[in-house]
């Protein structure tokens, strides 16, 4: 419509390419296009001059209403206080152990903003990513999923641990010979945690012996906490019971460390609403 308004005003093609920064090629197919729609000629061709007719000068008024309603929407969007919505999904470890404090930061700037935050392991965070269901993930270890960027965020160890009860609590560390013969509380697969654990231990996975395999952290705690094993979770999740006494870390041979980053997770596109951004920014920043 903005083409057909233009040709209306300017009476040629190659002026109103000029006002629209356009060749006169390409303003001459869009106009023809415009006619082939409407099954109409909307101009007469006086003198190299194009003449509104009958027709067309009842589709201009219509089109300068809905070309001006489009302009004033524009500006209201563009001109709109940002809410502070969001929607993100993060790894269980993140979203039940890091994000608290950052949503904190984030309602103070946006008190009235309403932020959901849907949890999962990482592939089901990706794949939300993917599927448009959110905005921005969070993830415990990189992806090869096509379609998305990872942005590097904070760095993390996967600790051993213990009840404080265990034979091993007083060792305080685990051999190679230990880490075969005790049972272990894991993660489930392809969660970000399992996944590094059984990346870094791959010749001795096969040998492990795995009690329980466990979708939550919370469970695995409770689990390690009456002696049915010992487990290996994110430093972040056990710092507090570790300060406590509650449980007891368990250093790994250097060589089986288990150190790795978090990551954003976004769609590759061009654009991202200026909020997810900006919360992207503060997480970052606040490192």
């Amino acid at each position: 419509m903005e083409i057909f308004i233009a040709v209306a005003s300017t009476g040629t093609t190659a002026e109103a390419g000029q006002v629209l920064a356009m060749s006169q090629s390409a303003v001459s197919a869009a106009l023809k296009a415009l006619e082939n729609n409407h099954n109409a000629e909307l101009f007469d061709r006086i003198a190299n001059r194009l003449v509104l007719n009958p027709t067309g000068r009842q589709l201009e008024v219509r089109a300068r209403v809905l070309l001006e309603e489009a302009r004033q929407l524009q500006a209201e969007l563009l001109s709109a206080s940002p809410s502070g919505d969001l929607n993100i999904s993060a790894s269980f470890t993140i979203a039940n152990h890091l994000m608290v404090d950052y949503l904190a930061a984030w309602l103070s700037r946006y008190p009235m903003a309403k932020v959901d935050i849907t949890p999962g392991n990482t592939p089901d965070v990706v794949t939300r990513i993917l599927n448009r269901e959110c905005e921005l993930g969070l993830i415990e270890n990189e992806t090869q999923a096509k379609g998305v960027e990872l942005i590097p965020w904070v760095e993390d160890e996967l600790f051993a641990f213990c009840a404080p009860t265990h034979p091993l609590a007083k060792k305080g560390r685990l051999t190679e010979t230990d880490i075969l013969r005790v049972d272990w509380i894991l993660r489930e697969p392809n969660s970000g945690a399992r996944s590094l654990f059984d990346q870094v231990f791959a010749s001795l996975v096969p040998q492990l012996r795995v009690r329980l395999e466990l979708r939550h952290n919370e469970p695995i705690l409770r689990a390690v906490e009456q002696e049915l094993g010992v487990g290996c979770l994110s430093e972040k999740v056990l710092a507090p019971h570790l300060a406590q006494g509650a449980l007891v870390a368990l250093a790994l041979p250097k060589k089986l460390r288990l150190r790795r980053k978090f990551y954003f997770c976004q769609r590759r596109q061009r654009h991202h609403r200026p909020e997810v951004t900006e919360f992207l920014n503060l997480c970052r920043g606040a490192q």
